[in-house]
C-alpha cells in the first residue's frame, strides 16, 4: 500500500533552503555509474550494442568511470552524450545509500537500480518546479509545497523511494506547471500555436514565430527550426533529437532541459536560458 506523504506547511517553506538547478546537475565523480548499469541500451544509431536494464556496459570500469568517455560519440555511444540523470546518481549513491555501491553489496543492486530511477524523476520534477516558481508569482504557495514535498520524497530511505508511486506524483505536479504554462503564455500577444503531442518529425519551421506556443511532448525529431523564435513556448517533453537550431531563439523559452539541447543540433547563434550550457558537439 503507497503511503500518503504530509503536506509540508508554508512556515517551513520559509525556513527551508531550497534546492537550485546547480544542484541538480550530474557529478559522475560521486556516482557509482548508475546510469551504465540500470538503464537498458538498444543497438542504434545512439548505442552500438544491446545491453539489458540491471547488466554493466562493458565500457564501465572498475572505478565506476568510462573507458571511453573522451570518444563516445565517434565510438558509437553519442546517446551517453545526451542522457542527463539530473544529479540522481550523486544522490542515490552517497546519499540514499550512504557511499555503498552495487558491486559491494550485491543483494541491493536491483533496489539500487530502481530507487535511481524513481530518483531521477523527482529531480526532473524538481527541475521544472525551480523554474515555476521564477515565471509564476500568483501560483508561488502551491508551487513551494510542491517543491518542498519533492524534496523530502528525493530524501527518503530505499524503501520508501522503492514504495513511492512516482508516477502519480508527477500527475499532481503536472497539473501546477500546465498553470504555470497556460499563465506565462497568456502574455504572448496574438494566438500562439497548440501543438501539444503534435508529430513535427521534419517539418520546416525555418524562421517560425513559436512565441508562447504550446509543444509540451511534440516530436520535433530532425526539424528545422532554424531561426525560429520560441519565447515563452512550453518545451516540456518535446522531442528535440537532430532538432536544427542553429539561431533559434530559446533563451525565454520555458521548461527546457540540458537532456534536449543535448539531443539537439545548434551553434554560436543559438541562444540558451542561463540555466543550461552550450553542448561541446554542437561546435
Amino acid at each position: 500500500m503507497r503511503r500518503a506523504a504530509a503536506r509540508p506547511s508554508l512556515d517551513r517553506d520559509m525556513s527551508h533552503q531550497p534546492v537550485r538547478h546547480s544542484d541538480l546537475r550530474a557529478d559522475c565523480t560521486q556516482c557509482a555509474g548508475l546510469c551504465c548499469v540500470a538503464l537498458a541500451l538498444t543497438a542504434s544509431t545512439d548505442f552500438a550494442i544491446d545491453k539489458p536494464a540491471g547488466a554493466p556496459c562493458p565500457n564501465l570500469k572498475h572505478d565506476f568511470r568510462c573507458g571511453i568517455h573522451a570518444r563516445l560519440r565517434d565510438g558509437g555511444f553519442p546517446g551517453c552524450t545526451v542522457y542527463d540523470c539530473f544529479g540522481a546518481g550523486q544522490k542515490v549513491t552517497q546519499v540514499t545509500f550512504g557511499g555503498r555501491n552495487w558491486r559491494q553489496e550485491a543483494d541491493s543492486g536491483a533496489q539500487m537500480f530502481e530507487v535511481f530511477s524513481v530518483v531521477r524523476l523527482l529531480h526532473e520534477l524538481l527541475w521544472y518546479l525551480i523554474e515555476a516558481l521564477e515565471l509564476a508569482p500568483p501560483l508561488r504557495d502551491d508551487l513551494t509545497r510542491a517543491r518542498v514535498d519533492t524534496e523530502r520524497l528525493a530524501l527518503g530511505s530505499p524503501d520508501s523511494l522503492a514504495e513511492l508511486d512516482v508516477i502519480a506524483h508527477r500527475s499532481r505536479i503536472n497539473e501546477l506547471l500546465l498553470r504555470t504554462s497556460e499563465l506565462v503564455r497568456a502574455g504572448v500577444p496574438g494566438t500562439p500555436m497548440n501543438h501539444r503531442g503534435a508529430d513535427l518529425t521534419g517539418a520546416t519551421l525555418r524562421g517560425a514565430d513559436l512565441r508562447g506556443a504550446d509543444l509540451r511532448s511534440a516530436y520535433l525529431i530532425a526539424a528545422d527550426l532554424r531561426e525560429a523564435d520560441l519565447t515563452a513556448a512550453d518545451l516540456i517533453g518535446a522531442d528535440l533529437r537532430d532538432t536544427d537550431l542553429r539561431g533559434a531563439d530559446l533563451a525565454r523559452s520555458i521548461f527546457l532541459t540540458q537532456m534536449q539541447i543535448n539531443a539537439a543540433r545548434g551553434d554560436a547563434g543559438t541562444t540558451l536560458p542561463t540555466r543550461l550550457t552550450r553542448p561541446p558537439h554542437w561546435s
